[in-house]
């Protein structure tokens, strides 16, 4: 089952990650948001609601096939102090079609906000995401 398979160490793997550091969740789902959020994981990445694949006008999704708030069935979110972002994707699930939801593929820029204690100092960090159609059109 696509929805939580594999979730249950989440807490033990985000045990290892170095205090203060900025973390990265990669998810299939979105579902796992409390969990990510109840582990300090700073950012989740995930897919699998293929954003609704038939939605109203706007980009309402009838159904997103999860259990989660319809605004993070797509798109970038936040849940208390952990930003979140799921990728509409570009396949499509049970039926060969999407409607008022076209196919997506994100690029994500991460940048570093503060400099790191050492010698070395690092951009400022700042979460920038950009969608393209198929048809090569940006969204944002």
């Amino acid at each position: 089952m696509p929805h939580y398979f594999r979730a249950e160490n989440i807490e033990k793997v985000a045990g290892e990650i170095p205090t203060g550091a900025f973390s990265v969740l990669l998810s299939h789902t979105p579902e796992i948001y409390r969990q990510a959020a109840s582990a300090d994981f700073d950012l989740l990445l995930a897919g699998h609601t293929h954003g609704g694949q038939i939605c109203l006008p706007g980009s309402i999704p009838i159904t997103l096939d999860s259990v989660l708030p319809r605004r993070m069935g797509s798109g970038a979110w936040g849940y208390g102090s952990m930003t979140g972002y799921t990728s509409a994707g570009v396949g499509s699930s049970i039926v060969p079609v999407r409607f008022n939801c076209p196919p997506t593929i994100t690029l994500h820029s991460l940048h570093c906000r503060s400099p790191l204690v050492g010698p070395v100092a690092q951009p400022h960090r700042e979460q920038h995401a950009r969608e393209y159609d198929l048809a090569g059109a940006e969204q944002h």
